[in-house]
């Protein structure tokens, strides 16, 4: 089943979404997971009592709010794979429930919100990734490796480049 967090993968490195997709999970004492989680837990404890809130027991957001969701994100590093994820949960909301949602991204560390909305080509590319994270996960070997500027702070490295 593809998610948010495979979309957002998807957007910084092929060999992420065949390991995740896998169920192939990274090292989870990595520091800035642990970060991540962290900073996640004190903007819920202010936003909401609720977390992560599970949807068809397959996507995973981490807020909703009346009509609007919220993705939390440490740093606006990620920015385009952050704003894909968001898009796919409104995608998802769209088709599958029907239900027109607003969304945000949030960046507490910057004091920084963003509002994120479908756009014209937006659903067409949505429908695109998810077919093209699909047959990611079949391969029966990852995609080769590709250095980017994202590797060094990955929790994958020691997969990749050991």
């Amino acid at each position: 089943m593809v998610n948010g967090t495979l979309v957002w993968y998807y957007h910084i490195c092929k060999r992420q979404v065949w390991f995740m997709g896998r169920g192939i999970k990274p090292y989870q004492g990595f520091h800035l997971l642990e970060e991540g989680r962290t900073l996640s837990e004190i903007v819920f404890k202010r936003l909401s009592k609720r977390k992560e809130v599970l949807i068809d027991g397959k996507i995973k957001v981490d807020l909703i709010k009346g009509k609007m969701v919220f993705e939390v994100k440490k740093s606006s590093k990620f920015l385009e794979a952050s704003i894909m994820q968001v898009k796919f949960y409104l995608y998802y909301f769209e088709v599958f429930k029907e239900v027109y949602l607003e969304g945000f991204l949030v960046f507490p560390k910057e004091r920084k919100k963003i509002i994120v909305k479908l756009e014209d080509g937006d659903r067409e590319r949505i429908k695109w990734v998810i077919k093209d994270i699909r047959e990611i996960i079949k391969r029966p070997l990852p995609p080769s490796l590709e250095r980017n500027r994202f590797c060094k702070k990955c929790a994958y490295k020691e997969m990749c480049w050991a």
